[in-house]
């Protein structure tokens, strides 16, 4: 008896193995529909035809193993087994097999395997960890699937849609000549119309802007496939609007302007005092994804959101040449800036930067898998008892000894900011860099301030590889 229940065991293993090879093959022939198709019909049980399929793969399946297991005698006392390439449809088993059920088992995570890569979007994985790259950039075809971009957003502002419900608008026209009756085909003309649109850009340009560029309500700027600076004049205004996704552009040496007429929509225009300079300016927004553009060098802030702006993701951009990077937070009187919550995600903090990255206040904040390899004064500020939530993240401490901490409470006592919800978790210090946590950490307030899970701050280095503006080419993936 013992010595045939090895032999039996083989059998019934290698029925095993063949039908779940036969399920292999049929679920990637059907497309990932989950049934088995064969050359005449689907696959039925207690069919005749189906019998024999199942006969004649049982049959080549224990001559796959007999064989197998015979080329491998020699190593028999090996208890490692290897898998095939993962696009293969079957196992190759490279190392002797000390329990043959991890053939079939093999079988069944093919299955599995295949089928997961074939529900990521139709595509596969880039690989990189970052959840929204690896959501599009895999895809050659993104110039023909653009719009497909607004369904990878994370963080508080995933929900932004843009124009993603609109036509796709193509600026042929880099001018600005008049901010009060734009022509047909610049970006400005584009930004105020009423319907939702997709803006792409006809070729490479750089934009100087009269006056700012006050956008409507579901708007994307999507610069991917050309070379498009927004440079050198005014720049982007997002006031009382929401659902606008700003993709893909150089925005740098922002000036102040104002004092001037300029229109907002097809039915409104009216006087603008002087503007800061921002880059981006969120006032009073919701919805609003800023992600791979390159930002610096300009007047007032690269990113500022205030005025109860909320529900924003700022992500994947590349800052650098800069004194105050990023403003959270009208004022400290501003109560209504309470609700405001703001991803910070997969940015690189480069070169020339001296500080607020970003400076916060009142409201929740989570800054999560950024590579900070510059500051001169400090990395992440606030006041007016903002929660930060800091995760993941990569802190490169410049050489000056007096600028080791990456935190900073402006003009508040320890006294007070003692009670501030401010934490640091998974985070890696380098070069003597070092994060002052405060707070009892209530459960409530970090909930708030959390939009999505954090990678090992190992990572960090591959996650924002690409950030900033990417070089996307028809045909290619970016």
């Amino acid at each position: 008896m013992a010595g045939e229940a090895g032999p039996a065991r083989w059998r019934w293993v290698a029925l095993l193995g063949a039908v779940s090879v036969l399920l292999l093959v049929g679920v990637l022939a059907g497309g990932g529909s989950g049934l088995a198709t064969f050359p005449g019909g689907r696959l039925r049980a207690g069919t005749t035809s189906a019998a024999t399929t199942v006969t004649r793969a049982a049959s080549g399946a224990r001559r796959w193993l007999r064989d197998s297991t015979s080329r491998l005698a020699s190593t028999a006392t090996s208890a490692r087994t290897d898998v095939a390439d993962e696009d293969a449809d079957v196992p190759t088993v490279a190392g002797a097999v000390r329990d043959p059920e991890t053939v079939v088992s093999q079988v069944h995570m093919s299955i599995r395997n295949s089928t997961a890569r074939r529900n990521l979007g139709g595509y596969l994985s880039c690989g990189t960890g970052n959840p929204i790259d690896d959501c599009w950039r895999c895809d050659p075809d993104w110039h023909n699937n653009r719009q497909r971009l607004a369904d990878c957003g994370i963080g508080f502002g995933r929900n932004a849609i843009g124009g993603r419900d609109g036509k796709i608008y193509v600026v042929t026209d880099s001018g600005d000549d008049d901010p009060v009756t734009p022509k047909k085909g610049t970006l400005r003309y584009a930004v105020i119309q009423d319907e939702p649109l997709w803006i792409i850009f006809k070729r490479d340009m750089v934009i100087t802007l009269k006056q700012e560029l006050i956008m409507n309500s579901f708007k994307t700027i999507d610069g991917r496939g050309a070379n498009v600076h927004i440079a050198n004049g005014a720049c982007l205004t997002i006031q009382y609007v929401t659902n606008v996704i700003i993709h893909g552009l150089h925005i740098h040496d922002c000036r102040p302007t104002g004092n001037a007429m300029v229109r907002s929509s097809p039915s409104h225009y009216g006087w603008r005092t002087m503007a800061d300079g921002d880059a981006v300016s969120i006032f009073g927004s919701s919805h609003v994804w800023v992600d791979h553009c390159s930002l610096s060098n300009c007047a007032d802030g690269l990113v500022d959101a205030i005025m109860g702006s909320t529900a924003i993701t700022v992500s994947n951009n590349y800052f650098t040449h800069h004194n105050e990077v990023m403003l959270l937070g009208h004022s400290d009187s501003y109560l209504k800036d309470k609700a405001m919550q703001v991803t910070i995600a997969f940015n690189h903090f480069g070169e020339g930067l001296i500080q607020r990255m970003p400076r916060c206040r009142h409201g929740y904040f989570h800054v999560v898998n950024n590579d900070y390899t510059h500051w001169e004064m400090y990395a992440i500020g606030g006041s007016a008892e903002p929660t930060i939530n800091s995760q993941g993240n990569r802190y490169l401490a410049p050489t000056n000894p007096f600028a080791k901490e990456v935190t900073k409470r402006v003009e508040t006592a320890q006294t007070t900011w003692n009670g501030w919800n401010w934490r640091s978790e998974g985070d890696l210090l380098l070069n003597g860099a070092f994060f002052t946590p405060s707070g009892a950490g209530a459960s409530a307030s970090y909930s708030r301030a959390s939009s999505l899970g954090a990678k090992s701050s190992s990572m960090v280095g591959t996650i924002t590889s690409g950030a900033g503006v990417l070089s996307c080419h028809k045909g290619s993936s970016c």
